[in-house]
């Protein structure tokens, strides 16, 4: 078989655990696009640090930011796709996650609303004292959601507790009372768009306008929300360090993200065939 397209998560998957892009796998994502392989970064991440790491892999690749809500070209400002979630449906699923303690956050292409400097937004508090200003992400402190919600198109809520019992209880009454798109990238946290939003459709969406079948999309993660996209893909892959859930649906299980297990596939399916 071969591949016309690699769409690729971010953390835990192309990025070592010191956030990094290894030159292994800077050299072979490098390879494959020479080889004519349309490259795609496909995160939870807001755009504009979603940006920042794909400039490291030096490719003119679309990026899929917000779990799929948003896919835009990483070089020029077209917007392929874009889903915000009803504004009605987010005043009730605001009050919501604040009933239950816990600090919703609020992203937009660019913007992070929340309440207070806290588990996401602190992350990307640091994150923005390491790289250039017109890089970073903006983080904006409100006191109510009320005009957030009046005047943004909000991509994608996220929160975060380290009381699972709280969180799972939570999520099964999103559940119950909304028709949305709910995921986690991690133990501790759910990550919540608008229904039919995920990063298989967007890897679908991409796939469809290069006219590319999807037997010919490889797709590699490690989390739960990489789910749809693995299932979606014709060699689904899952990193060696990925969560249990997502190898049970994987075609293939490479390498950690600590050794290469990016360029491991790319060498395996792609520069060695």
């Amino acid at each position: 078989m071969k591949y016309k397209m690699i769409a690729i998560d971010m953390d835990g998957t192309l990025l070592n655990d010191n956030k990094e892009v290894s030159q292994n796998n800077k050299s072979a994502i490098k390879r494959a696009s020479e080889l004519g392989v349309k490259i795609v970064v496909c995160t939870g991440r807001i755009f504009t640090s979603a940006r920042f790491y794909a400039s490291l892999i030096e490719t003119p690749a679309p990026i899929v930011a917000s779990n799929g809500a948003y896919i835009r070209e990483k070089d020029e400002n077209r917007i392929i796709y874009k889903k915000a979630i009803d504004k009605d449906l987010l005043y009730k699923l605001v009050d919501i996650i604040q009933s239950f303690g816990i600090y919703p956050h609020l992203y937009t292409t660019e913007k992070i609303y929340t309440k207070k400097l806290i588990n996401f937004s602190s992350n990307y508090d640091k994150w923005n004292r390491m790289v250039p200003e017109n890089e970073r992400v903006k983080i904006v402190i409100v006191k109510d959601f009320k005009e957030t919600i009046e005047n943004e198109e909000i991509l994608k809520v996220a929160l975060a507790t380290d009381d699972i019992e709280k969180l799972n209880i939570l999520r099964q009454k999103i559940c119950n009372e909304f028709s949305l798109s709910i995921v986690s990238s991690y133990y501790n946290n759910l990550e919540i768009m608008t229904e039919g939003v995920s990063k298989g459709n967007a890897v679908k969406i991409l796939a469809e306008n290069f006219k590319i079948n999807r037997d010919e999309v490889i797709c590699i993660g490690d989390n739960e929300n990489d789910i749809s996209m693995i299932e979606y893909a014709g060699l689904g892959v899952a990193m060696g360090n990925a969560t249990e859930s997502l190898k049970s649906v994987s075609d293939y299980v490479t390498d950690t993200n600590e050794r290469d297990g990016v360029a491991k596939v790319i060498n395996k399916f792609i520069i060695e065939c």
